[in-house]
């Protein structure tokens, strides 16, 4: 359904601007990008509102990219009582002890060399998957890391709109 309007974009076009702003700082963090999406509306489809995203979070700064990544939980650790983190998170829900364990230690190592949580696109990942990823991850150079961090909020930020505009508020 992402091709063409919705009845979820029709809202998300016509919803208050304060509205629409707290709807996009669910989306993402960064108030860059909200106020890029925002300024952009109305979107005749959800791929122009996607093509949109893509464009906007390409044009963060370092910092803006900072305060993206500061509304993502560490993987393994979703927000409690955030349904989003936790439904993005799946795959580390019935990770063994020893996973958790070693997702906490790579987190940790990965922080302490980047200055920011380990961020991926989680959805539909399995917790091997993530600690794989992280694993090679931490080898990255800053400046790799930055882009990869960047690709990876772009991957969760289609998702997110895609929910945003496509559930059924009615």
């Amino acid at each position: 359904m992402t091709s063409s309007s919705t009845p979820g974009l029709a809202r998300f076009n016509t919803l208050a601007g304060s509205e629409a702003t707290a709807a996009l700082h669910e989306v993402c963090a960064s108030a860059a990008w909200g106020s890029t999406i925002l300024s952009r509306r109305p979107y005749p489809t959800v791929e122009a509102l996607l093509s949109a995203s893509d464009a906007a979070m390409a044009e963060l700064s370092a910092a803006d990219l900072g305060e993206a990544m500061a509304g993502h939980p560490p993987i393994g650790r979703p927000k409690p009582g955030d349904p989003t983190s936790s439904r993005e998170q799946r795959g580390m829900a019935g990770a063994s002890g020893e996973l958790r364990e070693e997702m906490l230690e790579l987190n940790l190592a990965y922080q302490e060399r980047f200055g920011h949580v380990f961020l991926i696109c989680a959805t539909g990942a399995t917790g091997e998957q993530m600690r794989d990823a992280v694993k090679t991850r931490i080898q990255n150079s800053p400046e790799q890391e930055r882009e990869t961090v960047r690709t990876e909020l772009g991957k969760i930020n289609r998702i997110r709109l895609t929910r945003l505009v496509e559930e059924d508020k009615d």
